[in-house]
C-alpha cells in the first residue's frame, strides 16, 4: 500500500506533511507547532524544514492532545480526509475523558439579579473562597485601626 500512496521523492518537510494529512488546519500553524517544540520526529525535536520519511513516527501536541503518527507515504498538496487517513497510522493514546461538571452559575433567563445568598454560592462553585485573595469587608480590614 506504501507504494501506492508515497510519492516518489524521499522526504518531505515534516510542517507540509501535518497540513498535507489534516493535522493541522494550516501551514502556518504546523510551523508555528514546529517552532513551539510541539512537533517530534522519531523523538528528536523536530524544526519546521525537518524531513519527513516513510517509516517515521511523528509526535504532535495540538489543541491539548498528542497524536502519535507513522508515516505510511509522503504528501506535498492537501487531500480529502479520507484520502488522508491512508498516509499516516495513528498509534495515538485515547483522549482524556471530559469531566462532567454543570456549569456553575447558570441562571433561567428572567429570573432577575442573584440575590447575595447566590451570589456567594457561585462564588463558592467557582472556587473563589479558595484561599483566593479578597477584597476587605470592613473597614479595620482596609488598614484603619479598629477604635
Amino acid at each position: 500500500m506504501v507504494s501506492e500512496v508515497g510519492t516518489e521523492s524521499g522526504s518531505v518537510r515534516v510542517d507540509v506533511w501535518l497540513w498535507a494529512v489534516r493535522m493541522v488546519k494550516t501551514r502556518s500553524a504546523a510551523t508555528a507547532s514546529c517552532r513551539a517544540g510541539h512537533v517530534r520526529i522519531n523523538n528528536t525535536p523536530a524544526k519546521a524544514a525537518a524531513a519527513v520519511r516513510v517509516g517515521d513516527e511523528v509526535r504532535l501536541r495540538h489543541e491539548g492532545r498528542d497524536r502519535v503518527l507513522v508515516v505510511r507515504g509522503l504528501l506535498r498538496k492537501r487531500v480529502g480526509a479520507p484520502v488522508a487517513v491512508t498516509y499516516y497510522e495513528d498509534n495515538s493514546p485515547p483522549p482524556p475523558p471530559r469531566a462532567a461538571v454543570a456549569p456553575a452559575g447558570v441562571r433561567d433567563r428572567g429570573a432577575g439579579r442573584p440575590t447575595k445568598r447566590d451570589r456567594r454560592e457561585m462564588e463558592r462553585l467557582r472556587g473563589a473562597g479558595l484561599g483566593l485573595p479578597q477584597p476587605p469587608s470592613y473597614e479595620w480590614e482596609r488598614g484603619r485601626e479598629r477604635s
